[in-house]
């Protein structure tokens, strides 16, 4: 048996057992074969199979290929059983007496590394939603004994301090349709600061438009890690 990714053609698995079947034979003989007593009498063999492993994801020879050639005719005409991770899921449950769960693994979704540019992105990012929550509170605080007319505006402090901070995960870490709901960010810190533009002046909102507009950019150029591609033997 071999474990091998979903990317691994099945005449190289097939081909990867067929070395080892050889190396083994080549190492042992029968009669040690039979003599065998203890569950691990073979275990020096495991380098060798290290070795060959190694050998079928990192190097390519014609005697490989030829190999692979010669299994993949055999397989076209003896096609293997294909057996997905469901089905053994499938199995397992009914022969235990249990009701098969359908349960998805969660993608694991590694980013690329943070850049310079990024990190003051962050750090700019915190400072301007903390800013906003500062002066939101304590609007909140003065209309709340004065007057009840000033809703629009710490709605309009709260709204971009909770962007900036929705801002910060988005560039931390992965989450689907990401383009819209930076987009969407971007648009309410710029209404919000737009709206303000009595309790602000002209270079403090451009400094929060700004900072956005960077963290939007960083956000949508910080891609997926790509995986190395082997044959995953």
């Amino acid at each position: 048996m071999a474990i091998c990714s979903c990317q691994c053609p099945a005449a190289m698995a097939f081909c990867f057992l067929e070395t080892l079947w050889w190396e083994f034979t080549a190492s042992y003989d029968t009669t040690c074969i039979g003599l065998a007593s203890r569950p691990y009498a073979f275990l020096e063999f495991d380098s060798i199979i290290q070795k060959v492993k190694w050998h079928f994801n990192y190097v390519s020879s014609s005697q490989m290929e030829c190999s692979l050639e010669k299994i993949q005719e055999e397989l076209k005409l003896q096609p293997p059983a294909v057996l997905t991770l469901e089905d053994t899921d499938v199995a397992n449950g009914v022969m235990n007496g249990h009701t098969p769960m359908h349960l998805e693994p969660a993608p694991n979704f590694r980013m690329e590394p943070v850049t310079a540019l990024g990190i003051l992105s962050l750090i700019l990012n915190i400072m301007c939603a903390a800013l906003n929550l500062i002066r939101g509170v304590h609007l909140a605080e003065h209309s709340l004994q004065v007057a009840h007319e000033e809703i629009g505006n710490i709605l309009a402090f709260l709204v971009p301090f909770v962007a900036c901070i929705f801002q910060c995960y988005l560039y931390l870490f992965y989450s689907p349709a990401r383009t819209m709901k930076v987009v969407l960010m971007l648009l309410f810190i710029c209404l919000g600061n737009m709206y303000l533009h009595g309790l602000r002046n002209l270079w403090q909102i451009l400094f929060h438009i700004g900072v956005a507009f960077l963290s939007s950019y960083q956000i949508l150029t910080r891609q997926l890690q790509e995986k190395q591609s082997d044959c995953g033997v």
